[in-house]
């Protein structure tokens, strides 16, 4: 499966909820929902698991993808991804790399090389 890097340097093509999608696995839907729901303590359904990208312009996306206000940013500017910006880093993107890391590295090396 190819590579596919989310507007905040999330890597989709990684992402359980995309990987279901792709591969039309139900199983695998009801197995990220319920992980989903215990670790976020939120209910997700076995139907909600239906992604096909962040930057995908399908109308199948996660339902917090159809929220996330990064995603939102990068789409109204154009941008394939956070590092393409010239107001790399944000204060948006400072909050979301606390808890992801490894995002903040992928957009790093990216814009390093641009």
């Amino acid at each position: 499966m190819e590579e596919m890097i989310s507007v905040c340097g999330l890597l989709c093509s990684e992402c359980d909820a995309f990987i279901a999608t792709k591969n039309d696995d139900d199983e695998k839907r009801a197995e990220v929902a319920e992980q989903w729901s215990t670790q976020y303590n939120v209910d997700v359904k076995p139907e909600d698991i239906n992604c096909d990208g962040c930057i995908s312009d399908s109308e199948r996306l996660f339902s917090h993808c159809g929220v996330c206000e990064i995603r939102k940013c990068g789409r109204e500017k154009a941008i394939q991804n956070c590092a393409h910006c010239d107001e790399y880093a944000c204060e948006k993107l400072d909050k979301f790399f606390q808890m992801v890391p490894d995002a903040k590295k992928r957009l790093d090396e990216i814009r390093s090389s641009l």
